[in-house]
């Protein structure tokens, strides 16, 4: 195996994985194929743009376990691209137990040829005991090496690439730990164990916590699965999080229910008005055609379409994120249910975890469109940077509101302020900083430096972005070694109790902080900062 990637953006990778027979470019959804129904044609997957798919070992092994042996799963399913067999733990937290032992189905699925095998895990599921998600982990892991140490001694190199899943449930602490000492064992793919119920119950934002315990004591050089993700309104929250790889059953769940997968949830047949969805399914027919299709016509129809939806999203997952974009699209998706906003949230309070990924440099701007944007990596790792850098200051810090051009220097008035404190002999005592609602300050020689001119915010700004700001400044204040910090207020971005928290020597209100009699006034302040050596108040 190799993993090559080619493009990063938070905690998400575009990248090619390649295997002994085939290769895939990652993020890739695997499309879970029941061997035992088969009702979509896995020919098909592929002639639609699936180059992998998702099957049950488990099942095999209890139908077809000779047959699907002799031919191998490949031309068992008719399918050319990479195979990942799944070994029956799914069953397992269904049913409770299964009817093969872990050796067993992991040699079976070596005679299958798969290309990717799971072992025979023991799922803790999302609402175990504590006591019940440590026995869950440990047994695990103990199947673990006993697994990989037979498969390596039975079959040497003519082996498929092993998935190690995590498990720990929602113990956080237990999935950490888990995760640990996976890491210690030669899997090739690591996978979040037990997420389907967290899923199914839309606590995304739990789901958040469990991939970010788990990505954070694996090795990064590893493809990251995560089973069962579902609707692809959640494919994105899933690539931010780190996954490469994902199967999903939903499009045929949902077409058996009669549902139309849309790019904000699922519409039932009969509700539906229009086809919105130019896929080769949906161009193929009508909404009149559709009602009149007899039921298993319809059931195949709903599948194609959910699967060209999924498809869909996931190249345009993989777009935002060669883009640089990937945070941007998260929150247009976000915005498609609450459980999905509130995860969202949790990524921008982790975001040192997205910052890792994140490139220092992008060949597009941000959009900032209120509080929740400004927990994106690109800004938190900026204001962070200046906390640090400002316990290093010395002299005067002269605070100005932001200019409506940039980068902020090119203002008129800019000019002035300078021509000011030229002729007052305090251009090299006075350091100028425009503070603003994205990134709280910007120092002006560094203003024209990505990413401090290069975005766009939603005007005017959000009562929250306000607070967030006058919450930075205060704490930038505070940390600094200035010795004297001048604030020039605007009305439009400080009250006067807000501008009391800064701690700064104030010059009076404005209506327009770059007129000139606000100059004027600033002047005034500055000189007599250099007569009188003002102190705070």
């Amino acid at each position: 195996m190799s993993f090559e990637v080619k493009f990063e953006d938070l905690a998400g990778r575009v990248g090619r994985l390649k295997l002994r027979r085939v290769s895939l470019e990652t993020p890739a959804l695997l499309p879970v194929v029941n061997p035992r129904r088969m009702e979509f044609p896995p020919e098909k997957l592929w002639e639609i743009g699936f180059k992998g798919l998702t099957t049950n070992a488990y099942i095999l092994w209890r139908t077809s376990r000779e047959k699907a042996a002799e031919l191998g799963v490949h031309r068992f399913l008719g399918f050319q691209g990479a195979i990942l067999t799944d070994s029956g733990a799914y069953q397992m937290l269904q049913y409770g137990e299964v009817e093969v032992d872990p050796l067993e189905i992991a040699r079976y699925q070596c005679e299958l040829g798969s290309d990717m095998a799971v072992i025979l895990d023991v799922p803790t599921g999302w609402d175990a005991s504590r006591k019940r998600a440590e026995k869950t982990v440990e047994e695990t892991l103990r199947r673990g090496r006993e697994t990989l140490q037979y498969v390596r001694e039975v079959y040497g190199e003519e082996n498929p690439l092993w998935v190690g899943p995590i498990q720990g449930g929602t113990h956080l602490d237990l999935v950490a730990y888990a995760a640990r000492e996976t890491a210690k064992l030669p899997f090739d793919i690591y996978a979040l164990g037990s997420p389907t119920g967290v899923m199914e119950a839309y606590q995304f934002d739990v789901l958040a916590g469990m991939v970010m315990a788990a990505k954070a004591n694996l090795l990064s050089g590893k493809p990251f699965h995560l089973f069962g993700a579902g609707h692809p309104f959640m494919f994105a929250l899933a690539v931010a999080l780190g996954c490469d790889l994902f199967d999903s059953a939903a499009y045929a769940i949902y077409a058996r229910d009669g549902r139309y997968i849309t790019e904000h949830g699922t519409v039932r047949v009969e509700r539906l008005r229009f086809l919105p969805c130019h896929c080769p399914a949906c161009r193929k027919t009508s909404i009149e055609d559709l009602r009149e299709l007899p039921s298993e016509e319809r059931t195949m129809f709903l599948m194609e379409h959910n699967l060209y939806a999924c498809l869909s999203e996931v190249e345009r997952v993989k777009q935002s994120l060669a883009e640089g974009r990937l945070w941007e699209h998260l929150e247009v998706r976000a915005r498609s249910h609450p459980a999905l906003l509130q995860a969202l949230k949790r990524l921008a309070e982790n975001w040192r975890f997205l910052e890792r990924g994140t490139p220092r440099w992008k060949s597009r701007g941000l959009l900032i469109f209120d509080e929740l944007s400004l927990g994106r990596p690109e800004v938190q790792r900026v204001k962070q940077s200046l906390l640090e850098d400002s316990k290093r200051k010395r002299g005067i810090l002269l605070l100005l509101p932001e200019p409506e051009v940039k980068p902020y220097i090119q203002d008129e008035a800019y000019g002035r302020i300078l021509e000011t404190l030229a002729d007052l002999g305090l251009l090299t005592r006075v350091e100028i900083c425009f503070y603003n609602p994205v990134f709280g300050l910007t120092p002006a020689n560094i203003c024209e430096v990505y990413p401090f001119s290069q975005f766009e915010v939603t005007k005017p700004p959000s009562r929250g972005m306000l607070e967030s700001m006058v919450d930075y400044l205060a704490r930038y204040v505070e940390a600094s070694g200035f010795e004297r910090v001048i604030l020039h207020p605007d009305p439009n971005l400080l009250s006067r109790e807000e501008a009391s928290r800064i701690r700064a020597v104030l010059t009076g209100w404005e209506e327009n902080p770059w007129s000139g009699e606000a100059l004027e006034n600033l002047r005034r302040t500055l000189a007599s900062v250099k007569a009188e050596g003002l102190t705070w108040p």
